[in-house]
Protein backbone atom coordinates (compact mmCIF):
# COMPACT_ATOMS: atom_id res chain seq x y z
CA UNK A 1 0.00 0.00 0.00
CA UNK A 2 1.30 3.44 -0.95
CA UNK A 3 1.94 5.56 2.16
CA UNK A 4 -0.08 8.73 2.58
CA UNK A 5 1.75 12.07 2.26
CA UNK A 6 1.66 12.48 6.04
CA UNK A 7 3.15 9.02 6.57
CA UNK A 8 5.82 9.57 3.93
CA UNK A 9 6.82 12.90 5.45
CA UNK A 10 6.92 11.30 8.89
CA UNK A 11 9.30 8.61 7.65
CA UNK A 12 11.49 11.18 5.92
CA UNK A 13 11.66 13.09 9.19
CA UNK A 14 12.69 9.95 11.10
CA UNK A 15 15.31 9.04 8.49
CA UNK A 16 16.83 12.52 8.46
CA UNK A 17 20.26 13.07 10.05
CA UNK A 18 18.67 16.17 11.60
CA UNK A 19 16.59 13.96 13.94
CA UNK A 20 17.98 14.94 17.37
CA UNK A 21 19.15 11.50 18.47
CA UNK A 22 22.90 11.81 17.85
CA UNK A 23 23.35 9.29 15.04
CA UNK A 24 25.88 11.56 13.35
CA UNK A 25 28.31 11.17 16.26
CA UNK A 26 28.91 7.43 15.80
CA UNK A 27 30.98 5.59 13.19
CA UNK A 28 30.15 2.07 14.53
CA UNK A 29 33.71 0.84 14.19
CA UNK A 30 34.38 2.49 10.84
CA UNK A 31 36.81 4.98 12.34
CA UNK A 32 38.76 2.10 13.87
CA UNK A 33 38.81 0.30 10.51
CA UNK A 34 40.29 3.46 8.98
CA UNK A 35 42.92 3.64 11.73
CA UNK A 36 43.88 0.00 11.02
CA UNK A 37 44.13 0.60 7.27
CA UNK A 38 41.25 -1.76 6.45
CA UNK A 39 39.25 1.16 5.07
CA UNK A 40 41.42 3.60 3.12
CA UNK A 41 39.45 4.85 0.12
CA UNK A 42 35.96 5.02 -1.36
CA UNK A 43 35.91 1.42 -2.58
CA UNK A 44 37.02 -0.08 0.73
CA UNK A 45 34.58 2.16 2.64
CA UNK A 46 31.74 0.99 0.38
CA UNK A 47 32.72 -2.66 0.91
CA UNK A 48 32.90 -2.21 4.69
CA UNK A 49 29.45 -0.62 4.90
CA UNK A 50 27.86 -3.03 2.40
CA UNK A 51 29.15 -5.95 4.48
CA UNK A 52 27.81 -4.35 7.65
CA UNK A 53 24.41 -3.97 6.01
CA UNK A 54 24.26 -7.59 4.87
CA UNK A 55 25.90 -9.30 7.85
CA UNK A 56 24.69 -6.99 10.62
CA UNK A 57 21.57 -4.98 9.93
CA UNK A 58 19.85 -7.49 7.65
CA UNK A 59 20.26 -10.32 10.17
CA UNK A 60 19.77 -8.45 13.45
CA UNK A 61 18.61 -4.83 13.60
CA UNK A 62 16.16 -4.92 10.69
CA UNK A 63 14.35 -8.18 11.61
CA UNK A 64 14.27 -6.97 15.21
CA UNK A 65 12.69 -3.74 14.04
CA UNK A 66 10.07 -5.67 12.04
CA UNK A 67 9.14 -7.77 15.05
CA UNK A 68 8.95 -4.68 17.27
CA UNK A 69 6.80 -2.84 14.72
CA UNK A 70 4.27 -5.68 15.00
CA UNK A 71 4.46 -5.69 18.79
CA UNK A 72 3.84 -1.94 19.06
CA UNK A 73 0.94 -2.24 16.61
CA UNK A 74 -0.58 -4.94 18.85
CA UNK A 75 0.17 -2.97 22.05
CA UNK A 76 2.09 -6.05 23.27
CA UNK A 77 4.28 -4.64 26.04
CA UNK A 78 5.68 -8.02 27.07
CA UNK A 79 6.86 -8.74 23.53
CA UNK A 80 8.42 -5.27 23.27
CA UNK A 81 10.34 -5.87 26.51
CA UNK A 82 11.54 -9.25 25.25
CA UNK A 83 12.82 -7.74 22.02
CA UNK A 84 14.47 -4.85 23.83
CA UNK A 85 16.36 -7.29 26.05
CA UNK A 86 17.56 -9.24 23.00
CA UNK A 87 18.72 -6.10 21.24
CA UNK A 88 20.80 -4.80 24.14
CA UNK A 89 22.22 -8.25 24.95
CA UNK A 90 23.54 -8.67 21.41
CA UNK A 91 25.55 -5.44 21.23
CA UNK A 92 29.08 -6.80 21.07
CA UNK A 93 31.06 -3.93 22.58
CA UNK A 94 30.63 -1.27 25.24
CA UNK A 95 30.50 1.47 22.61
CA UNK A 96 27.84 -0.24 20.50
CA UNK A 97 25.75 -0.87 23.60
CA UNK A 98 26.13 2.75 24.75
CA UNK A 99 25.14 4.02 21.30
CA UNK A 100 22.04 1.83 21.22
CA UNK A 101 20.94 3.05 24.65
CA UNK A 102 21.75 6.73 24.09
CA UNK A 103 19.91 6.94 20.77
CA UNK A 104 16.98 5.06 22.29
CA UNK A 105 16.74 7.48 25.20
CA UNK A 106 17.00 10.47 22.87
CA UNK A 107 14.20 9.11 20.68
CA UNK A 108 12.10 8.57 23.79
CA UNK A 109 12.52 12.23 24.78
CA UNK A 110 11.64 13.32 21.24
CA UNK A 111 8.49 11.20 21.32
CA UNK A 112 7.52 12.54 24.74
CA UNK A 113 7.53 16.07 23.33
CA UNK A 114 5.32 15.11 20.40
CA UNK A 115 2.81 12.53 21.63
CA UNK A 116 0.58 11.47 24.53
CA UNK A 117 0.45 7.92 23.16
CA UNK A 118 0.30 5.49 26.11
CA UNK A 119 2.91 3.33 24.41
CA UNK A 120 5.51 6.04 25.07
CA UNK A 121 5.19 5.21 28.78
CA UNK A 122 5.79 1.56 27.92
CA UNK A 123 8.92 2.59 26.02
CA UNK A 124 10.12 4.68 28.97
CA UNK A 125 9.68 1.74 31.35
CA UNK A 126 12.06 -0.55 29.46
CA UNK A 127 15.12 -1.56 31.49
CA UNK A 128 17.90 -0.61 31.57
CA UNK A 129 17.02 1.66 28.64
CA UNK A 130 14.97 1.61 25.44
CA UNK A 131 17.10 0.39 22.55
CA UNK A 132 17.33 2.57 19.45
CA UNK A 133 15.49 0.21 17.02
CA UNK A 134 12.75 -0.35 19.62
CA UNK A 135 12.15 3.39 19.96
CA UNK A 136 12.40 3.95 16.21
CA UNK A 137 9.81 1.23 15.61
CA UNK A 138 7.29 3.01 17.83
CA UNK A 139 7.93 6.28 16.04
CA UNK A 140 7.24 4.64 12.68
CA UNK A 141 4.06 2.99 13.96
CA UNK A 142 2.85 6.41 15.05
CA UNK A 143 3.25 7.66 11.46
CA UNK A 144 1.04 4.83 10.21
CA UNK A 145 3.89 3.31 8.18
CA UNK A 146 3.88 -0.30 7.09
CA UNK A 147 6.69 -2.50 8.39
CA UNK A 148 8.61 -2.60 5.10
CA UNK A 149 8.58 1.19 4.81
CA UNK A 150 9.72 1.50 8.42
CA UNK A 151 12.68 -0.79 7.76
CA UNK A 152 13.64 1.12 4.62
CA UNK A 153 13.61 4.39 6.58
CA UNK A 154 15.74 2.90 9.36
CA UNK A 155 18.21 1.44 6.88
CA UNK A 156 18.57 4.65 4.93
CA UNK A 157 19.04 6.64 8.14
CA UNK A 158 21.87 4.29 9.11
CA UNK A 159 23.40 4.48 5.61
CA UNK A 160 23.38 8.27 5.49
CA UNK A 161 24.94 8.64 8.93
CA UNK A 162 27.64 6.08 8.11
CA UNK A 163 28.47 7.71 4.79
CA UNK A 164 28.86 11.03 6.58
CA UNK A 165 31.22 9.32 9.03
CA UNK A 166 33.23 7.95 6.10
CA UNK A 167 33.55 11.41 4.57
CA UNK A 168 35.25 12.65 7.73
CA UNK A 169 37.21 9.59 8.80
CA UNK A 170 38.73 8.30 5.54
CA UNK A 171 38.43 11.18 4.40
CA UNK A 172 36.39 11.27 1.19
CA UNK A 173 34.85 13.88 -1.06
CA UNK A 174 31.13 14.41 -1.51
CA UNK A 175 31.03 12.61 -4.87
CA UNK A 176 32.63 9.50 -3.38
CA UNK A 177 30.13 9.65 -0.54
CA UNK A 178 27.23 9.78 -2.97
CA UNK A 179 28.56 6.73 -4.81
CA UNK A 180 28.70 4.79 -1.55
CA UNK A 181 25.20 5.92 -0.62
CA UNK A 182 23.93 4.85 -4.05
CA UNK A 183 25.38 1.37 -3.54
CA UNK A 184 23.82 1.03 -0.09
CA UNK A 185 20.46 2.31 -1.36
CA UNK A 186 20.58 -0.27 -4.17
CA UNK A 187 21.28 -3.09 -1.67
CA UNK A 188 18.81 -1.94 0.98
CA UNK A 189 15.47 -3.21 -0.47
CA UNK A 190 16.77 -6.79 -0.76
CA UNK A 191 18.22 -6.58 2.75
CA UNK A 192 14.85 -5.41 4.07
CA UNK A 193 12.99 -8.19 2.29
CA UNK A 194 15.41 -10.76 3.73
CA UNK A 195 14.94 -9.29 7.20
CA UNK A 196 11.15 -9.44 6.92
CA UNK A 197 11.39 -13.14 6.10
CA UNK A 198 13.41 -13.99 9.24
CA UNK A 199 11.69 -15.43 12.28
CA UNK A 200 12.91 -15.16 15.85
CA UNK A 201 14.97 -18.34 15.61
CA UNK A 202 16.83 -17.09 12.53
CA UNK A 203 17.61 -13.62 13.83
CA UNK A 204 21.27 -13.36 14.83
CA UNK A 205 23.99 -10.89 15.76
CA UNK A 206 27.41 -12.21 14.73
CA UNK A 207 29.86 -9.71 13.28
CA UNK A 208 33.21 -10.53 14.92
CA UNK A 209 35.35 -8.13 12.87
CA UNK A 210 32.99 -5.26 13.66
CA UNK A 211 33.04 -6.22 17.35
CA UNK A 212 36.86 -6.28 17.39
CA UNK A 213 37.17 -2.94 15.63
CA UNK A 214 34.57 -1.40 17.91
CA UNK A 215 36.32 -2.67 21.04
CA UNK A 216 39.69 -1.38 19.80
CA UNK A 217 38.12 2.02 19.13
CA UNK A 218 37.61 2.40 22.89
CA UNK A 219 41.36 2.93 23.35
CA UNK A 220 42.20 4.46 19.98
CA UNK A 221 44.62 7.39 20.41
CA UNK A 222 42.78 9.93 18.25
CA UNK A 223 39.02 9.81 17.65
CA UNK A 224 36.41 11.94 15.94
CA UNK A 225 33.46 9.68 16.77
CA UNK A 226 31.93 8.09 19.85
CA UNK A 227 32.05 4.57 18.40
Amino acid sequence: MTPTPATLLGLMWLASPALPVGGFSYSEGLESAVDAGIVHDGASAADWLADQLQLGLARADLPLLAATHAAWTDHDAARVAELNTWMLATRESAELRAQCEQMGRSTLEWLRQRSDDSRVATLAALEPAPAWPIAFALATVQTGAAARDALLAFGFSWAENQVQAALKAVPLGQSAGQRILARLAQDLPAAVDAALALGDDARQAFTPMLAIRSAQHETQYSRLFRS
